[in-house]
């Protein structure tokens, strides 16, 4: 029966529009996902992840080293912060280094290459001068300064071959002579055999793996092929075997992975060990900061090449995966940057900068954990040593320039306006126009009458 006949209205029916007309719904998960994706994007992320990183990394590992030094130091009859402040001491000429390096334009650095390089080498051979060289651990790589102050060059070869390959390699790249192998491997490869030289004549093993795995970053980025890129890992690979098996002690370190127990020989594992011992005792938020019990005088250097493991014990995992996350995200930062930058100089020297600390702290930080045997190689910008410190910083000075350089972060950074007073251009003073709160003052009703349009 129709709905005339009943007097009834007529159902009114919902049509249900397409998927595509509705409007969409609000999932804060999504709206999250979102917004981190945005901040992610940002012309400045790198420039503040570098900067943020490295100074947290700093402060949180001068803070490490004034805590697992101390016993150290009493041993030695020296004041308890005696480490502390040359650690200090350290990181403010490095953190004027590291603004330096950030200031300068990217032909300063270009220009700094061979100078650098070649101080690198030559400060590398007084090293095996005798009188001028000095032999702390076995390995003969330093050179005094008089008093407690020491230096050890192979630190700054580190600095030199990223600054000196980028240059070269980017130099070639513009002539177009990459496409040919033997223009990509010399001089870059005879080079780094001779800073690998004059490194393993002192036995410090662990800076020539670094300084490896920054050669093979460049090799990388320059595109070698898979064929050399295998025959170069091949010939470092055999030179490598060679010189762990003719060394008694290189051989005693390598069977120490995977140790939870001292073993009876020519080394008892007992650094390994013990590291161990401290990242289990450690637990989720640690026993508090100056409360571990392996830096007195269980566990060896416990400042320097172990500071990650009495980190793991004074505050626990929480600790240690906050500083593997400050570690990522530089490492993040840095691929970013070489990855979205058109200059060959800096895509080569940020990727160098990157493989350095990437690498150097994976094997500082898979020896401390053991997985990789102990290579003696300090954990960057965390551990204890000026010598150290020093290049380090400048090499993140170097990261922030090149962070700044790309065309979208420094439009970004000139369109920033202080926040307080006003800002001068050309001597005016220029007002930064109507403020906030002026906008949403209410205005006064206009009386208007009834023959006024």
């Amino acid at each position: 029966m129709s709905s005339s006949r009943t007097g009834r209205p007529p159902v009114q029916r919902a049509v249900r529009r397409p998927a595509a007309s509705r409007p969409p719904r609000d999932n804060p998960v999504r709206r999250l996902y979102g917004n981190a994706r945005r901040a992610w994007d940002r012309p400045l992320t790198a420039y503040y992840l570098i900067l943020g990183g490295s100074l947290l990394i700093t402060v949180l590992g001068l803070v490490m080293v004034y805590s697992a030094s101390q016993i150290t130091a009493l041993q030695l009859s020296l004041p308890g912060s005696f480490f502390f402040r040359k650690q200090f001491l350290a990181a403010c000429i490095g953190g004027v280094l590291m603004l330096v390096a950030s200031r300068m334009p990217v032909k300063l650095h270009r220009a700094l290459a061979y100078p650098i390089l070649a101080g690198a080498v030559f400060m590398m051979a007084l090293v095996q001068v005798p009188g001028i060289g000095m032999s702390v651990n076995g390995n003969q790589n330093w050179i005094s300064l008089g008093g407690s102050f020491q230096i050890q060059p192979s630190e700054f070869g580190k600095l030199a071959l990223v600054l000196w390959g980028a240059d070269l390699m980017a130099r070639k790249q513009d002539k177009g002579m990459l496409i040919q192998w033997k223009h990509m491997l010399v001089p870059l490869v005879p080079v780094a055999f001779l800073l690998l030289g004059l490194i393993m004549l002192g036995g410090d093993m662990g800076t020539a793996i670094i300084l490896t795995a920054i050669l093979f970053g460049l090799l990388w980025l320059a595109g070698a092929p898979t064929r050399l890129f295998v025959g170069v890992l091949s010939v470092a690979l055999t030179l490598g075997f060679i010189l762990i098996k003719t060394s008694p002690n290189r051989m005693a370190r390598l069977s120490c992975i995977g140790a939870t127990e001292p073993k009876t020989g020519v080394a008892d594992c007992w650094q390994a060990v013990h590291g161990i011992y401290a990242l289990a005792s450690g637990g989720i938020f640690g026993s508090g900061l100056g409360a571990s019990v392996e830096k007195w005088g269980q566990l060896p250097e416990a400042h320097t090449d172990f500071i990650f493991a009495v980190t793991g014990e004074e505050l626990g995992l929480a600790g240690t995966l906050s500083v593997l996350a400050l570690f990522a995200a530089l490492g993040y930062a840095g691929i970013r940057v070489a990855g979205r930058t058109e200059d060959p100089f800096v895509r080569y020297a940020a990727g160098g900068v990157t493989t350095w600390i990437t690498a150097q702290a994976v094997i500082n930080i898979g020896a401390v954990l053991g997985l990789l045997p102990i290579a003696g190689v300090p954990l960057p910008l965390f551990s204890y040593g000026g010598s150290a410190l020093l290049p380090t910083m400048f090499a993140i000075g170097l990261l922030i320039a090149f962070a700044r350089d790309d065309p979208a972060a420094r439009a970004a950074l000139s369109m920033r306006q202080p926040r307080f007073g006003r800002k001068r251009a050309g001597g005016a003073v220029r007002d930064r126009g109507p403020r906030r709160w002026n906008t949403m003052r209410r205005r006064a009703p206009v009386a208007r009458s009834s023959g006024e349009r």
